[in-house]
């Protein structure tokens, strides 16, 4: 059996980004772009574990792939199916984001022995800790502009897949939302937190522990249907235990603005659950706007 803890990091999400797997210090590989996502490089790692075991001809070895994300587990083994059903569509009828990427992840796992195991990021997990340092090394040296990018040995007797680096230079060529504008124009400000709502909705975000934490504020609190008080480190894990809650925003009653780096969000959303009418409060932070504190109440 194979086990590998697989990785990536974007310096901005999106901004410089780069992606690794990890068996051992001798079986290990990088690489990145100068501009992706986290989930772009969380995918291509795995795509490039696939296909290296592969060239070597493991690909009847039961593989164990250590992950961070939800996003990539949860695309692997609950959503693929659905979205090949809807034309490659999400539930709400949008575009699956990193497509290529996800259609060949679906290739490559097909009649193999693939299991995902999910591990704490940044948490002293010793295979995840040094996937993670890798990648995050590619992010940095294409963010200095390095002309030095630590590609690592691969796999022992595998070949550099031509084809999963073809994929991971031209990954960047396919629009991505962007989850912050570092300097949005003050006019747009009420356009982009109601973008942001709406993507804390979707389940790539959701089931994506470093996208949240970029979200919500480090003083994120939220008051629940319950009426219970949930901090953020709660709110994360919940969210990343149900990453798929079916909700959307049905309509935006308004937002204002409290104070010139706040804004006050009231909408309604629908879902499984019915109708909820929702308030949320921003708040500008030197990254981007930031969920400081959410209310939601179910409708009558």
């Amino acid at each position: 059996m194979i086990v590998a803890a697989a990785d990536g990091s974007a310096l901005g999400n999106p901004g410089p980004a780069g992606w690794a797997w990890y068996v051992d210090d001798d079986r290990w590989a990088a690489g990145g772009w100068p501009h992706g996502t986290n989930n772009q490089g969380e995918l291509m790692a795995v795509v490039d574990l696939l296909e290296q075991t592969a060239a070597a001809g493991l690909a009847r070895e039961r593989l164990t792939v250590l992950c961070d994300s939800q996003y990539v587990i949860n695309t692997v083994t609950k959503w693929i199916p659905g979205w090949k059903r809807k034309g490659w569509r999400k539930a709400d009828g949008s575009p699956v984001l990193n497509l290529e990427l996800v259609k060949r992840l679906d290739e490559l796992v097909a009649g193999r022995d693939v299991a995902f195991e999910w591990v704490k990021g940044h948490a002293g997990h010793a295979m995840n800790e040094a996937a993670d340092a890798r990648a995050r090394a590619v992010a940095t040296a294409f963010q200095r502009k390095s002309p030095s990018i630590p590609a690592g040995p691969g796999w022992s007797g595998a070949a550099a897949s031509t084809e999963a680096a073809a994929e991971s230079a031209a990954v960047t060529a396919e629009p991505q939302p962007a989850l912050f504008d570092a300097a949005p124009e003050p006019e747009r400000d009420e356009e982009l937190v109601v973008k942001l709502e709406r993507l804390l909705l979707t389940p790539e975000v959701r089931g994506d522990a470093s996208r949240l934490a970029e979200l919500l504020h480090p003083d994120f609190e939220e008051i629940g249907a319950s009426g219970r008080l949930w901090d953020r480190d709660t709110t994360i894990q919940a969210l990343l235990s149900a990453p798929d809650s079916g909700a959307e925003v049905s309509a935006v009653i308004g937002v204002s603005r409290p104070a010139s780096d706040a804004l006050l969000v009231i909408f309604e959303t629908s879902g499984p659950r019915g109708l909820a009418r929702r308030s949320s409060l921003w708040v500008r932070t030197a990254s981007g706007w930031r969920l400081r504190f959410h209310q939601g109440t179910p409708a009558a």
